[in-house]
């Protein structure tokens, strides 16, 4: 850089555990019936690609429960699911992190925020 100023720490580069509430209905819509299900975990995936930045991402069996519980065609409008940003194991893997997508149960989806926890 210029001037001698040093490299800041990326935020990237820590383990950390957020919740969110994805809104299914905007991604999915203006697709066919018979694949809302698959589609719908595949957006899941790439929401949690973009808000924690690791391109390795697992889901959780829970997660394809609650997403597939009312079948292929009524997915949920909108779903809580917790974003843990990890250290990946493999040491011959190029990327340091993967994230883990789990599912939260609610009762209702109304109101929520997202809710940051920081993990070491």
């Amino acid at each position: 850089k210029k001037g001698g100023e040093k490299k800041g720490s990326s935020a990237i580069d820590e383990v950390v555990t957020r919740e969110y509430t994805a809104n299914i209905r905007k991604r999915v819509r203006g697709g066919g019936f018979e694949r809302r299900a698959r589609r719908t975990l595949k957006e899941i995936r790439t929401f949690a690609v973009k808000e924690m930045g690791t391109p390795g991402v697992h889901t959780g069996t829970m997660l394809n429960k609650g997403v597939w519980a009312e079948g292929i065609r009524n997915v949920p409008h909108c779903i809580c699911v917790r974003l843990s940003r990890q250290r990946n194991k493999d040491e011959d893997s190029p990327n340091k992190f993967y994230t883990l997508v789990t599912y939260v149960p609610v009762a209702t989806v109304k109101n929520l925020q997202t809710v940051g926890t920081r993990t070491n």
